[in-house]
């Protein structure tokens, strides 16, 4: 069974990665970069796991830690440049599971996530376990890099499937032009956000029963996008 992870990190770029690399094990992501919104995500949605940067603007991440440690028993794996022995025993003394320091392998850091998740029991040792994200009828596997439509197979473009992959993962979310260009930059970076509306457009054509009128991937007026629905 996939774990539904929150990173807190304020590099943008290295969020990214961790997301990726985390949907790539097929669990699901919540990104936020700040510590205030950690700990208000933390406490709204209990996530399996916090990866937890420790400086952070607003909260820093040991206070981030600290106040987690007080509400719940929700596993840490503090992430950050601070190498220092002071630094890794005080973040082991707040409770964090485990520690990791920059720069990372990201191989290494999926390694970690998966030993503090069985280690505290919010993983199965069963590696065959199903990496799928699904909503709105919408299957998508991140292994097999496939995506399914009420069942059915859907070929998609690299930059139609990066967007889609994000949308499923987080239903309901609204994401902007800007975010979703953020998804397929690593795909074409040659995209600019008008060329989000082409990729929208060419997805209702594969996954609505009438495009004109969508039900699943809905356009949010003056924000941007959103895949109707909870996770299947």
């Amino acid at each position: 069974m996939c774990a539904h992870v929150l990173v807190a990190e304020d590099d943008e770029k290295q969020a990214e990665l961790i997301r990726r690399s985390l949907l790539g094990e097929g669990h699901t992501a919540t990104v936020v970069h700040d510590g205030g919104a950690a700990l208000a995500e933390a406490r709204r949605h209990r996530p399996d796991l916090v990866v937890l940067d420790l400086m952070l603007p607003v909260i820093d991440g040991f206070e981030v830690c600290r106040e987690l440690r007080r509400d719940d028993d929700i596993p840490v794996l503090m992430l950050t440049a601070r190498s220092t022995e002071d630094d890794i025993l005080l973040g082991l003394e707040l409770g964090a599971d485990d520690y990791m320091t920059k720069p990372y392998s990201p191989r290494e850091l999926m390694a970690r996530i998966r030993t503090v998740l069985r280690r505290s029991g919010r993983l199965a040792a069963d590696q065959h376990s199903d990496p799928c994200v699904r909503a709105a009828g919408i299957t998508v596997d991140p292994v097999r890099h496939t995506v399914l439509c009420d069942g059915t197979p859907v070929v998609c473009t690299p930059g139609e499937y990066e967007i889609l992959l994000a949308m499923v993962s987080e239903p309901g979310r609204v994401f902007s032009r800007r975010q979703l260009l953020h998804h397929t930059r690593g795909i074409d970076r040659a995209s600019t956000e008008r060329a989000i509306d082409v990729h929208i457009m060419n997805l209702r054509r594969k996954i609505e029963t009438d495009p004109r009128r969508p039900v699943r991937l809905l356009t949010v007026f003056g924000v941007g996008y959103k895949l109707s629905g909870g996770r299947a």
